[in-house]
């Protein structure tokens, strides 16, 4: 069995979609098929969730997801989790400042490409405080970073939180990675 679409064939239409026509032949049949996606995209998604951490995985969940409401006219929830599994010391203060630098970078991003972006905050476990602020606020999407985990990390923490958020989601979950890795 072979598939043969001819480049030729790809027209593009207005709002980025194409149009494609492929054929198939075998010895027992011959398939010809036409897709079209003429999908306007714009104000496919109303609010954006962006799940940050400070560090360089939750700054490309900012720039993927402010821009991608930017695309659609969406609202970002900017949401840093503190942790709390560990103990409310010093520690917990230094993530509360790291995520509320955070959030304001957030805000900043979504400022010069004109997105409304609001700041939020939430105690306790990263993915059960994401999976319950996306049910509570109606998300339509979630946009989360993931870095590329080597050695002894991957042993000692299994499941990142990534991949928590997206078994938990009822909507969809985009993750992102840092550019370079």
């Amino acid at each position: 069995m072979s598939v043969e679409i001819d480049p030729s064939d790809h027209e593009p239409s207005l709002h980025g979609s194409t149009t494609t026509r492929g054929s198939r032949s075998d010895e027992t049949n011959e398939v010809d098929t036409e897709v079209s996606a003429d999908v306007d995209v714009t104000g496919l998604f109303e609010r954006v969730l962006v799940v940050t951490n400070g560090e360089d995985p939750g700054d490309a969940a900012i720039t993927a997801g402010v821009d991608l409401a930017a695309a659609h006219g969406a609202t970002v929830d900017a949401l840093y989790v503190v942790d709390t599994t560990e103990h409310w010391d010093m520690a917990v203060e230094r993530r509360e400042r790291t995520g509320e630098a955070a959030v304001e970078a957030a805000a900043a991003h979504g400022d010069r490409l004109g997105v409304d972006v609001e700041k939020w905050f939430r105690y306790g476990t990263a993915h059960e405080e994401v999976l319950g602020f996306a049910e509570a606020h109606d998300v339509d999407v979630i946009v989360v970073g993931s870095a590329r985990r080597t050695g002894l990390d991957r042993l000692v923490n299994p499941e990142t939180i990534p991949v928590r958020v997206q078994r938990g989601a009822d909507c969809p979950v985009l993750v992102v990675g840092v550019d370079g890795e």
